[in-house]
């Protein structure tokens, strides 16, 4: 995590700090099932789920989608998803920045980024990415994760991990050879040729700023189409509805992305654009985040525990992890999330690295979820 005064004219932007996959993330949702209930069909699940849900490298969406389509939910992100009736209203009150980040610029996207990106809305992609059916398997705070509609130990939930695939991967790489142009205008030098950066209030960073909120709103709708074609495989499979199933979102939130926030700094407040690289915001309740759903406060989650953290595990890990920030007034830790081989080589990640190395539990664990088994990680590395 980097960041810079916005307030600063030396401060930069850098898409070394976000990433290649802009608006990776996570999603979790819940349902109204036991393991009990899915044990005897995992197989019909299983192929479900891989059915509906395209995966692998150069995968292309069923999701029907034109060049205007793609103009319109570079702009909308989720609110382009529920006009187009993929997602309930809901979902936006349960996922950071609502699902649609407002200085959204497609005009600033290459031609190249989204002819990448056009044929692959709702599809899984590659790497560490997956769509999980896990189980609920120990509750460590009750009454957080009541909240969040996690009851009892057994609970079927679905997570899925994914980012803005091949359109945010150009995005970057385009905007990495303008900043190298920058950084020799204005004598900025890295030592790290991905660490290339711009001044915050050039034309290259505010381009870079605005082509990369387009890509995590092409994310966001990403997952929302996964979520919903998950959602039509269990209705599928259980001959009911996905309402009846209670396949409500729990939360949605990035682990690549920058964004402008206020922190206090040295006791005086500031307008900071903050890098996340493979962290998660931990806002405590009491804390004004933007990027903080209301939704949280009628719940009441947010009032005493804060912002949910989502720890995908993968890769080896016994398991994802469900977290709220503490609460504590003032107080804001960023959380490195992704569990899925970042933090060494994926192989030695998967055989050495424990959660409690990684600095994940600095706050509060609500529960933890297990995948039921190998089988239904699809995740095609």
């Amino acid at each position: 995590m980097a960041a810079f005064d916005i307030g600063d004219p030396k401060s930069v932007v850098s898409p070394g700090g976000v990433g290649f996959d802009i608006n990776c993330g996570v999603r979790l949702l819940r349902t109204n099932l036991w393991e009990k209930d899915v044990l005897p069909v995992q197989e019909r699940l299983a192929q479900s789920m891989f059915d509906h849900i395209p995966v692998g490298v150069g995968s292309k969406g069923i999701i029907p989608m034109n060049a205007r389509d793609l103009e319109e939910a570079l702009e909308m992100g989720m609110d382009w998803s529920l006009r187009e009736g993929y997602i309930w209203a809901e979902d936006k009150e349960h996922c950071e920045e609502y699902g649609r980040m407002l200085n959204a610029d497609p005009s600033k996207v290459s031609m190249r980024a989204k002819k990448r990106g056009l044929p692959q809305l709702g599809t899984l992609g590659a790497g560490n990415h997956y769509a999980e059916i896990q189980i609920v398997d120990e509750i460590y705070d009750k009454w957080a994760a009541s909240k969040m509609g996690i009851e009892d130990v057994g609970q079927v939930c679905v997570m899925i991990h994914s980012g803005s695939r091949g359109f945010g991967h150009q995005v970057a790489t385009d905007a990495l050879v303008q900043m190298e142009k920058a950084m020799k205008r204005d004598n900025i030098e890295t030592n790290d040729r991905q660490l290339a950066c711009a001044r915050i209030n050039s034309k290259e960073g505010q381009d870079y700023l605005k082509s990369m909120a387009a890509a995590a709103n092409f994310a966001w709708v990403n997952r929302s189409s996964m979520t919903f074609l998950c959602r039509q495989a269990f209705a599928k499979q259980f001959n009911t509805t996905p309402d009846d199933l209670d396949m409500h979102v729990i939360y949605d939130v990035s682990h690549n992305i920058a964004k402008t926030e206020e922190h206090m700094v040295d006791g005086k407040q500031k307008t900071l654009l903050v890098h996340r690289k493979v962290s998660e915001p931990s806002h405590p309740g009491f804390q004004p985040a933007p990027s903080l759903p209301i939704s949280t406060n009628p719940s009441g989650l947010s009032t005493h525990r804060g912002q949910p953290v989502l720890i995908g595990g993968t890769m080896g890990a016994p398991a994802s992890y469900v977290l709220t920030g503490d609460g504590k007034k003032g107080m804001q830790e960023d959380v490195l999330v992704d569990m899925s081989g970042q933090l060494t080589t994926r192989t030695a990640a998967s055989t050495s690295v424990t959660m409690s190395e990684t600095g994940a539990f600095k706050v509060p664990i609500a529960a933890a979820i297990r995948k039921i088994m190998g089988l239904w990680q699809f995740n095609t590395n």
